[in-house]
């Protein structure tokens, strides 16, 4: 019993932890952290689990668990997970633990608020990654706006109502139209013959790639927009990096490391697979935009004079690699963006808690404050030097991993038919190494400032926590960088089925021929769908 519903209690699971914090005292600040910080850790156990008992061979969803929730309209409470989302709730379970080890003394007020806001953001992630009925998708995806507006409005910087706000209208803005979108595709499921309104993914997957081209269009649209504003994709970035300053340091790593991943986790999800001829017709203008956002993100962040604004514009840029992969449409480009989505989580989330940690001890993040930290603090100038090198994606570590496979992907896609998307996008890389070399420079190398002060404090090297909270990002930085076929091997299936989709709707459109298209919908519902 408990293996059949192991999904289900690893989804729910914090909110026992939650339940539990609910009837201690706010003044037991201490015991308030631990109960956060072993619900965490529990629930990042229960997601080996799934990991361990995960078989890459099979193809569609494993661990599945239905029960009907409004009879009436045909929604249940449905989940399952592929080998991408497997990969996505590990990141997210491991990472929730260590943004609350990492920042365990940067809270210092309404200490119990804050923990369960972070326990309720945790199950909203693992649901999202793990719905197959799109009512619950849409619960899972809109719950998780109301505890990070809380994270970053009560416990951010100056200008966190700001922020706050911002990201919740610009989130909620896509999230409605997607709504509307996913209405209309389950009344469209009940106008063909013996067919009912449903919000059953794996019976839609059957529906949306018989639509007409134009309704798919307008389908794919509403989709689109809500996950490239999650993402997010040039020009609907403008929310990310005040809400990435203004939050606290474990909202930041969240908001990098998981919460971001849910747009191109949508893209695959749901615009490919339920709109493969839309997704067609889309792909070279989104592919434009992610090579945009590609140079802009790396460009605006070599400029940045506050490194955490500078950390906040490399996700615009790393994030663009992932759009680009996704729609190369082809194994090695996805294979990229699937294992690029971890990496950016497992760097970047890293790169916030360095940033996070040395405004600790300084009260700036001015980089002009810095200069000649590696002598005073040569642990974290280690560890600062590891992250950025990963960020870059330098070989044997994991970003070189997934940019290879992106550019790869790109390069060779039969899609985008051009070279010229591989050519302008590689720009990214190199501009990625220099504002991430030159901003360590700044802070970390050069002369000691005068008296050993940075903004009139003395800095400390890190702390035995401080280091148990890096050292399994960096083993998973390396592991990933030499053997990453560790990872790769639980998507592959995934990236098979999406890409012969759009290969056989591809081939459709230059033939002609119904054949090619009624042997792609059958893929689409059946391949996607295991035995029952």
């Amino acid at each position: 019993m408990l293996t059949e519903n192991i999904l289900t209690l690893t989804i729910f699971f914090p909110l026992l932890g939650f339940a539990v914090l609910l009837f201690v005292s706010r003044e037991r600040a201490s015991m308030i952290k631990l109960i956060g910080l072993i619900t965490t850790l529990i629930t990042f156990g229960l997601s080996l689990v799934l990991y361990f008992g995960f078989d890459d061979q099979a193809a569609g969803f494993q661990f599945q668990h239905q029960q009907v929730w409004i009879a009436g309209l045909n929604i249940s409470y449905f989940v399952g997970i592929d080998g991408m989302a497997l990969l996505l709730i590990v990141l997210t379970t491991f990472l929730t633990p260590l943004a609350l080890l990492g920042t365990w003394e940067s809270i210092t007020h309404r200490i119990k608020e804050y923990t369960l806001m972070i326990l309720l953001l945790e199950v909203g992630m693992i649901g999202v990654f793990a719905a197959l009925d799109l009512f619950l998708f849409y619960v899972f995806w809109e719950l998780i706006l109301i505890p990070m507006y809380f994270i970053i409005g009560v416990w951010g910087g100056k200008d966190r109502i700001y922020a706050a706000v911002k990201f919740f209208l610009f989130t909620l803005f896509g999230s409605l139209l997607m709504l509307v979108a996913i209405l209309a595709l389950g009344y469209l499921a009940s106008q063909y013959p013996g067919g009912q309104f449903t919000m059953n993914l794996l019976e839609l997957y059957g529906i949306g790639p018989r639509l007409p081209a134009v309704l798919q269009g307008w389908l794919f649209a509403a989709f689109a927009l809500s996950f490239a504003i999650k993402v997010p994709l040039f020009p609907f970035h403008t929310w990310l990096p005040d809400a990435h300053v203004q939050a606290p340091t474990a909202g930041s790593v969240i908001l990098a490391g998981v919460l971001l991943k849910m747009g191109t986790y949508g893209f695959i999800r749901f615009c490919l697979p339920l709109f493969p001829t839309a997704s067609v017709s889309f792909m070279p203008s989104i592919s434009v935009l992610a090579i945009i956002g590609i140079l802009y993100g790396a460009l605006v962040a070599m400029v940045q004079t506050d490194i955490k604004k500078l950390v906040a514009y490399s996700s615009v840029s790393h994030l663009g690699f992932v759009v680009l992969g996704i729609f190369s449409m082809t194994e090695e480009g996805m294979q990229g963006a699937i294992i690029q989505m971890v990496n950016h989580g497992l760097s970047t989330g890293a790169l916030f808690l360095i940033v996070g940690m040395i405004y600790d001890r300084a009260h700036t993040r001015m980089i002009t404050d810095f200069g000649g930290v590696a002598k005073v603090m040569p642990v974290f100038a280690t560890i600062f030097m590891i992250v950025s090198f990963s960020s870059i994606g330098l070989p044997g570590l994991n970003g070189f991993v997934g940019e290879f496979l992106i550019l790869l992907g790109a390069f060779k896609s039969k899609f985008l038919n051009s070279y010229s998307y591989a050519a302008f996008s590689a720009l990214g890389v190199i501009l990625a190494a220099v504002y991430m070399l030159w901003s360590y420079q700044r802070v970390m190398l050069g002369p000691v400032r005068e008296g050993g002060l940075y903004g009139g404090h003395t800095l400390s090297d890190l702390s035995v926590r401080e280091i148990v909270t890096y050292v399994p990002i960096i083993l998973f930085i390396v592991w990933i960088g030499v053997y990453p076929s560790t990872f790769l091997s639980k998507s592959a299936q995934t990236t098979k089925q999406v890409v012969r989709i759009m290969e056989d709707t591809q081939r459709g459109s230059k033939t002609g021929t119904a054949e090619v298209i009624e042997r792609q919908t059958v893929r689409s519902s059946n391949q996607l769908i295991p035995e029952q």
